[in-house]
């Protein structure tokens, strides 16, 4: 019982500067009085108030948290934070139901960007800028941004940012002290969205409309303040913007890093997903616009590739934007680029997926068995950048790709069962699961998730947390064994 009060603490001081970023929306609403100043007075104040009492009433059980701690906390964070998230939008728009709500805090916040809301021009700016900062921060990840501040006010942050951060972040150190590693990250992650934003506007979006989309361009979340997405402005040049941005954000953030710290280009180089993340991504932009033009979709190459690039590097980054409606290209496009959604991003960035290092793995490891195969006597390691890839990561890998499609499948079967239609069921969880967003048919780029069924839309949103949390941190916590001491 100790143990749950003192990740109590911690989760009280999570939800306590979560609520401090209701400032930033309040601060728009007054600048522009939009009419929605009042949903962020209360909802400050509750989310505010309940973080204080948390973290007042469990701080005599304040201590170094555990493994099994930091699991337990991050499954919390991210599973409870959406309900404060959910305020706003609940105060503001009062036939909104707390099911369409929590579904659109959960997009919001793992970075998915599927939404239940029509009629996004219309919203007051500052309810729109809400649901983009959620995107923006649950991007990198909330924990990691807690990370940099826990160790000021005595708990340490190891085992929560392990037990967060996707892929090699697990076991790299890239600085000395986890709190500074944090703080590099968000620094790097604030620069690149501020050069986003910088860009937009110089694109062609108003300074608003620029910062927003930076958010979730930089996120790789796919909310839009505009119910057409991209093709509210018809630019191919704000599309490009969009396109550089897009593939920076599915690149791992700790390359990133050193690129800055170390002033030169070289991590690029060294980083083993990077090169085969953008060859993928341009060969299927180019092979999708010889398709789509060869099907008669477009009447001309440069048309063609103009839509084939952007949709095609939004839904494998799993952004989720749209500058057409793809649902209605010829079915292999679609289905291309979901099964581009499920591998195509690198560890440690924005993206959603199994990741790029994953994919990698797999492959090498069943190039081994081919060879084991036709060599039985033969030492055939994985290497990955030439280092040997122990066995146990290999399995680990095995293991996280077992559940993964058990999980598409289950849940595929589930959707289905309720009343899907099967292509319906399948891309709606292969767009949650890898916190894409839109999928095809009902859940298409041109429509919202809004008429699924309360049941539909609480296994859509367990499946972005799912997703968001890489499968094995959430569903460790359902163990039993998780629970003995």
């Amino acid at each position: 019982m100790n143990r749950l009060f003192a990740v109590i603490n911690v989760l009280g001081i999570v939800i306590l500067i979560f609520g401090f970023t209701l400032l930033v929306p309040l601060g728009l609403s007054l600048w522009l009085n939009d009419t929605a100043q009042f949903v962020y007075y209360k909802s400050a104040a509750i989310t505010i108030t309940l973080g204080l009492l948390m973290w007042i009433a469990t701080r005599s059980y304040k201590r170094e948290l555990q493994v099994r701690d930091g699991f337990l906390l991050v499954v919390l964070v991210w599973s409870v934070l959406p309900v404060f998230a959910t305020l706003p939008l609940l105060l503001y728009l009062p036939n909104l139901s707390f099911t369409k709500a929590y579904f659109e805090a959960t997009s919001g916040l793992t970075a998915s960007g599927g939404t239940i809301l029509t009629g996004l021009d219309l919203l007051p700016p500052s309810i729109n800028l809400w649901r983009t900062e959620m995107v923006w921060m649950g991007g990198m990840g909330l924990i990691v941004l807690a990370v940099a501040v826990l160790p000021l006010l005595g708990v340490g942050g190891r085992q929560m940012f392990k037990a967060e951060t996707p892929g090699p972040m697990k076991d790299t150190k890239l600085t000395p002290r986890i709190a500074e590693t944090a703080k590099g990250l968000w620094l790097v992650y604030a620069g690149i969205t501020l050069a986003c934003a910088s860009a937009y506007k110089l694109a062609g979006m108003t300074w608003l409309d620029a910062v927003m989309h930076a958010f979730t361009t930089i996120g790789l979340g796919g909310f839009s303040s505009h119910d057409a997405s991209f093709a509210h402005w018809n630019s191919p040049l704000i599309e490009s913007v969009a396109i550089l941005f897009m593939l920076i954000a599915g690149m791992n953030f700790a390359t990133h890093f050193l690129v800055w710290r170390e002033k030169t280009l070289s991590p690029y180089r060294y980083d083993p997903e990077a090169g085969l993340f953008i060859t993928i991504i341009l060969v299927s932009c180019l092979m999708l616009t010889l398709y789509l033009w060869i099907m008669g979709v477009y009447p001309d190459l440069l048309t063609a590739l103009r839509y084939a690039s952007f949709n095609t590097v939004s839904v494998a980054t799993t952004a989720g934007y749209s500058n057409t409606d793809y649902n209605l290209w010829p079915i292999f496009a679609p289905l291309w680029m979901l099964l581009l959604c499920c591998f195509c991003s690198s560890s440690g960035s924005t993206g959603g997926g199994i990741k790029m290092i994953r994919a990698q793995l797999l492959f090498k490891q069943v190039f081994r068995e081919m060879i084991v195969i036709m060599h039985p006597q033969a030492v055939s390691p994985v290497k990955l950048s030439n280092s040997v890839v122990p066995n146990r990561i290999v399995y680990a890998v095995l293991a996280f790709l077992s559940i993964y499609i058990a999980s598409i499948i289950s849940m595929t079967l589930i959707l289905a069962f309720s009343g899907l239609d099967f292509i319906t069921a399948f891309s709606t969880v292969v767009a949650c699961i890898n916190n894409l967003g839109p999928g095809l048919n009902q859940v298409g780029p041109a429509t919202t998730f809004a008429e699924l069924t309360n049941f539909q839309t609480w296994i859509c949103s367990f499946t972005m947390l799912l997703g968001r949390l890489e499968l094995f941190t959430l569903l460790v916590v359902f163990m039993p064994a998780f629970w003995r001491k």
